[in-house]
Order: structure tokens, then sequence, then C-alpha cells
């Protein structure tokens, strides 16, 4: 939901990502940009994307980023799956990300693979919040009557990723932070790969 440019901050002389959302998608895009933009906001999370500032330019709504040097893990994927302690790495990673965006309150709702960085420094980031979702949770983490608080769905709308999406996600129904563990479960089964032993070598028995 719009393109990302690579630019330098000029006044803190430092490299940033804009993503920027042109008029053509509609005011269903630009209430989704800025959903976008409040829940990355209210994030401060060493696996979860930083957000610098938010504005518009000639009617054109940006979202200014940090910038990121590396691959999706989606990138990653197409060229053979992850050695196993790789792979549980960046569930490790993502899955601090979520606890942390939970307790805020937010389920994300569109987790994949596309939406998932693996910087060249070998972090984790968790990208791409534009579908998410603000919901009351309680102190222990338990829905609070289902109170939904910021979102630009539609009631009944199926959003996000097929293939990726909980059941209740794909019935179009309401959903939690528990669709989001949903999610990470199928991501983490498509990362992991078998160990293949070396010719002639053989597994002792217990």
């Amino acid at each position: 939901m719009g393109e990302v440019y690579r630019a330098n901050d000029s006044r803190l002389h430092r490299p940033v990502a804009i993503k920027v959302i042109g008029l053509t998608g509609g005011r269903d895009h630009l209430r989704r940009f800025e959903q976008e933009a409040r829940s990355v906001a209210a994030l401060n999370h060493p696996n979860i994307v930083a957000i610098y500032d938010v504005g518009t330019h000639q009617d054109s709504p940006f979202l200014v980023t940090e910038l990121l040097e590396g691959e999706t893990l989606r990138e990653r994927l197409n060229r053979g799956p992850l050695a196993v302690r790789k792979a549980i790495e960046v569930a490790t990673h993502i899955a601090q990300a979520l606890s942390a965006t939970h307790q805020r309150g937010i389920v994300h709702r569109d987790l994949k693979p596309e939406n998932i960085f693996l910087t060249r420094d070998g972090h984790t980031k968790l990208l791409d919040f534009g579908l998410s979702k603000e919901q009351a949770f309680g102190a222990a983490g338990g829905e609070v009557g289902a109170t939904f608080t910021g979102s630009a769905t539609t009631p009944g709308t199926v959003m996000g990723t097929v293939g990726y999406m909980s059941p209740e996600q794909v019935r179009g129904q309401a959903v939690d932070h528990r669709s989001d563990i949903f999610s990470l479960g199928t991501v983490i089964t498509r990362c992991f790969r078998e160990e293949r032993l070396s010719p002639g070598h053989r597994q002792s028995k217990p």
C-alpha cells in the first residue's frame, strides 16, 4: 500500500526510508496509512521498524522510518529454506516483537515473510502495520469485551494474506493477538529445513 524510497535526512544527516501513498489509493488506503503511522509510533522495540516522522507533501501522505539494509524473509526463502538455528533465531525475534505489539493492544493481522526483514547485521525487523488493529486487553493480556478501537476495516471484510491467516481471520470474524500467533506458526513452518546427514554418516542410537 505505497511506494518506498531511500532518502537522506538533511537535518540529522542519516539515511532513511520514505513510504509514500498516492491519491489513487483512495480514502480507505489513506486511513490505513494513518493507522500504520499511529501503530508504529506507539511501539519502541529493536525488532520493530522505527518511525521517525509522518506528514503530507503536495497532498501525498508520507511516513519516514529507519532505513533497513538487507532483504525480506520472502526474498531469503526464495533461495531455499533456512538452517534450523537461523529459523529459530528469526522466530524468536518476531515473537518478541509481537509480544511488545500485543502488550500495547495492537494486532498486526498481516504477518508473512514479506513483512519480516533480515538486516545485514543480523537483526530481524517486523514491518508493515497497514492492516493493524488496536484492541483493548486486560492486565494479563486477556481480551476485554472484544473492543476494537482503531481499524479502518469494514466488519466482515477479509483482510490479510491467504495462507498465513488464522481460520477466524479467513472467515472475516473478529481477531485478537492469537491470530498473530497462528500466523507466526505458519511462517515458522516454512522456514525450517531438515538437517541432512553427510553420505555414509549414521546417527547413533540413544
